[in-house]
């Protein structure tokens, strides 16, 4: 039901965007995304495409990627918290684990989302298996394990001799 209603108010967030104009948080996550990149090397940037919904992303000067809605990771954090809602705990709890959960996981992402782009300008050739397989596996990887540690250490299911 989580996963249900939080979809349900992030469509209607993104329904809020003239078609063609990029959402706020996929904006917040491109700017948090060249700022990263720009701390390793200063001919990396960022611009608004003119006629379509997404941020070009641009290293050493040469256009690599761009970031597109589902590239902001809140589907993913929406999947994390529906879990963790789904085998809660005590209350605070619950709700500092989303929190802090949300946060490394919005972080982990802008930091893939660097990487991904410098490795698609040294290794173009590569750049199918490194979006559609390496990525992915490394982000919802993250996303496993916080579950694990979740449902082991503070969920209601949790040992009580782990508590």
């Amino acid at each position: 039901m989580t996963y249900i209603v939080l979809t349900f108010l992030y469509q209607r967030y993104l329904n809020g965007f003239e078609e063609n104009k990029i959402d706020a948080i996929t904006t917040m996550v491109s700017y948090n995304t060249q700022w990263v990149m720009q701390l390793f090397n200063d001919q990396s940037f960022i611009e608004e495409s003119a006629t379509h919904p997404y941020m070009k992303l641009f290293f050493n000067d040469k256009y690599v990627a761009r970031i597109v809605e589902g590239c902001n990771a809140i589907s993913v954090i929406i999947l994390f918290i529906s879990f963790v809602i789904s085998f809660s705990g005590k209350l605070k709890t619950t709700f500092f684990f989303i929190f802090g959960g949300s946060l490394l996981i919005y972080v982990l992402n802008v930091l893939r989302i660097a990487a991904l782009s410098a490795l698609i300008f040294y290794f173009p050739k590569q750049e199918p298996f490194l979006h559609g397989v390496l990525f992915p596996l490394y982000i919802y990887g993250v996303v496993f394990i916080l579950w694990l540690i979740w449902v082991r250490k503070f969920s209601r299911y949790a040992s009580k001799d782990t508590k």
